[in-house]
């Protein structure tokens, strides 16, 4: 069936298939950019995780430690500060951060329908996870921890700045994993859905043909009758002629 005109009916229920498997395909390409969108956020959140960790082994340090041990903890707990700071700026895939802004999300559909799709909301910047900390400038812990290399260090009357730290860091990290959980879960999901899209494209697309295309095994065995109807016919035509040689040597 190459045209309305072999077979109206089939020919219109295999392009209605073809077409549907032509937009599922476009939309199995969107499944695919975003789960590397969601798998990009991930990969951040964990490693924002890890600097966290780090920064959390430098504050239990620096609260047994010497003055002179202080200094050069809180160089690297500012410069690992600051490394979060720009983890998370270029944490993006194609201009799409999940992990610095709220106010950005994903959306992926997954068909024409207009309720089958995955929405992913943005979270805030990682550093605004730490809370109760001094300083004025939120978008830089290293601020927030000028006091890191004091013995004295306070924000409070006897409350030390080390615990206020310490406890705003398990906190965050608290969060990060929960954010990591949440992002884990919804690149599954469209993993799942990437698996049935192909699937269902595939089966669209045998449909289609078993509609239009010719049966192999029927014409295989059509052909190999017309062949066998054709070796006959030349056999009989080669014993008619024999039979007239035979007639004709009678009368020589």
């Amino acid at each position: 069936v190459s045209s309305a005109i072999d077979d109206a009916v089939s020919f219109f229920q295999a392009k209605s298939l073809s077409d549907r498997a032509s937009d599922l395909t476009s939309r199995k390409d969107d499944i695919d950019q975003g789960i590397s969108s969601l798998t990009t956020a991930l990969q951040a959140v964990e490693a924002v995780e890890e600097l966290f960790t780090q920064m959390k082994g430098l504050l239990l340090s620096a609260k047994s430690s010497t003055d002179t041990e202080r200094s050069s903890l809180a160089t690297q707990f500012n410069e690992l500060s600051l490394q979060v700071n720009n983890l998370v700026e270029d944490a993006s895939y194609q201009g799409l951060n999940l992990v610095n802004s709220t106010t950005s999300s994903l959306k992926v559909s997954f068909s024409e329908k207009s309720t089958s799709f995955l929405t992913v909301s943005g979270t805030a910047n990682q550093v605004s996870l730490f809370t109760g900390l001094t300083g004025s400038a939120a978008s830089n812990i290293a601020t927030n921890a000028t006091g890191l290399a004091s013995s004295g260090w306070t924000v409070g009357t006897g409350v030390s700045g080390f615990d206020v730290v310490i406890a705003s860091i398990d906190t965050a990290i608290s969060t990060l994993r929960s954010n990591a959980k949440t992002l884990g879960s919804n690149v599954s999901l469209l993993k799942t859905r990437l698996d049935f899209t192909s699937t269902y494209v595939n089966t669209l697309t045998q449909g289609s043909d078993k509609l239009t295309l010719a049966d192999l095994n029927e014409e295989g065995a059509n052909l190999v009758a017309l062949q066998t109807r054709q070796q006959l016919a030349t056999q009989a035509l080669a014993f008619a002629g024999q039979s007239e040689q035979s007639v004709l040597q009678l009368f020589s």
